[in-house]
């Protein structure tokens, strides 16, 4: 699986290392899975062999160092995390309440065990944890490392509260307020987050510090050259338009609306050959979901306008999707933190259809690169695709401003410059 906040911690730790700065990426629960050079360490603190075996058998709470090791072995982490591996959810939220516990948890060997080695061997002058979800070591890290600062990154925590059954999602939401607490600042990439996030975990607005979201504009500016050519802009009044999805193939990222959208537009008179081209990573538990969903194409003769691409494995395969489609469109269900797919559609010169909350609101507001539906609503979503879809001349109008945009505030340069500026503020004298 490709995790869209582990792609940007690489691509943020890569960048800073760019910078100049000495910048270790450390992977918690399983090896970092990234379709670009990894930079992280080649070890996993908190495995997810060990973390799960502690928790359901005690024994495994006091095995020696060197049985943890094996557990924790990156390549063992790797075949086990291949296979489909389905949790109960009063599982995992006795889980999450676990280790959000820290040193009162099932998990205290894991959190010593890293708070020594960073102690010992990384003596770190600042620290960034990348989610609230695993601060659990942070009563420790405050201890042990003295005036160390730790910063967390707020990048989703939310939405896997709202997994969690109750009563979980009320004991695991308490002690991660109380660890908020501890935190000496949070890291957000837009305000709408950054509020939604001060109202659930009561942090106060001064400890927030917005840093810029990056794409990797250079493998996707061709792409934006390509579009803008006279002859492609000529074709592009002829050929079928084609919409694109990608990102992962689930409930929260409204993948089933989009299906929704698209089959009120197919039956539209003018959009006979409009075509959908969907990609991303698709989990075993959502698998019955997605087909479910493609079923209704096929059943409703919509079957051969579909073109799913699956999770291509190298960037050259994802650079092919975002090549062969017209206009980008993820209509989250839920409050989006990030969004860099959709950076990546500008970067590549398509224009973008986001919902009206989360990310996306300040991203179109301020880059000019889409236009915004009333979240959840799929009827008012296929009004907007049939407005861009049927105008060519719109499409590269806010493809060319969303492209200007992000390829000069929306680049990883930009994303690790303000963010080191962040970290600055708290390693100033």
């Amino acid at each position: 699986m490709y995790c869209g906040s582990c792609l940007r911690d690489n691509a943020l730790a890569a960048a800073l290392q760019r910078l100049g700065l000495d910048v270790s990426l450390v992977p918690l629960y399983t090896p970092i899975r990234t379709d670009e050079p990894d930079v992280s360490l080649d070890r996993v603190f908190f495995g997810g062999i060990n973390v799960w075996l502690q928790q359901k058998i005690p024994l495994f709470r006091w095995l020696p160092e060197a049985c943890d090791r094996w557990l924790d072995n990156p390549r063992l982490i790797r075949r086990v995390a291949s296979r489909a591996v389905n949790v109960n959810a009063r599982e995992l939220g006795a889980m999450t309440l676990s280790m959000v516990r820290g040193e009162h948890g099932h998990q205290r060997k894991e959190v010593h065990r890293l708070v020594a080695w960073m102690k010992d061997e990384a003596r770190p002058d600042l620290v960034c944890l990348t989610n609230l979800l695993v601060g659990g070591c942070l009563p420790a890290l405050k201890r042990e490392l003295p005036g160390v600062p730790v910063l967390v990154t707020l990048q989703g925590d939310d939405l896997f509260l709202d997994e969690l059954d109750e009563p979980w999602r009320a004991k695991v939401l308490a002690e991660m307020k109380s660890l908020a607490a501890l935190a000496d600042g949070f890291v957000v990439f837009n305000d709408y987050y950054r509020d939604r996030m001060s109202d659930l975990f009561g942090i106060p607005a001064e400890k927030f510090h917005r840093t810029a979201l990056g794409a990797d504009v250079k493998d996707f500016a061709p792409l934006a050259g390509e579009r803008f050519s006279s002859e492609a802009e000529a074709e592009a009044e002829a050929k079928p338009v084609t919409i694109g999805y990608f990102a992962r193939r689930c409930p929260e990222k409204g993948y089933d609306l989009l299906v929704d959208a698209f089959l009120d537009l197919a039956r539209r008179p003018g959009f006979e050959r409009v075509r959908l081209a969907t990609g991303g990573w698709l989990s075993e538990k959502d698998r019955p979901f997605v087909e479910a969903q493609d079923a209704r194409l096929e059943s409703t003769g919509l079957g051969p306008r579909l073109n799913p691409v699956g999770s291509p494995d190298t960037l050259a395969g994802k650079l092919d999707f975002f090549r062969g489609i017209d206009l980008f469109c993820v209509p989250a269900r839920f409050v989006e933190p990030k969004g860099i797919y959709a950076l990546e559609a500008m970067a590549a010169g398509l224009p973008v259809v986001g919902p009206d909350r989360g990310a996306f609101p300040e991203l179109l507001a301020t880059s000019g690169g889409g236009r915004l539906f009333p979240a959840g609503d799929a009827k008012a979503l296929a009004d907007t695709l049939a407005d861009l879809a049927r105008d060519a001349s719109a499409r590269r109008a806010l493809g060319r401003r969303g492209h200007e945009w992000v390829t000069a505030n929306g680049d990883r340069a930009a994303m690790a410059r303000t963010t080191a500026e962040v970290f600055e503020r708290f390693l100033a004298p």
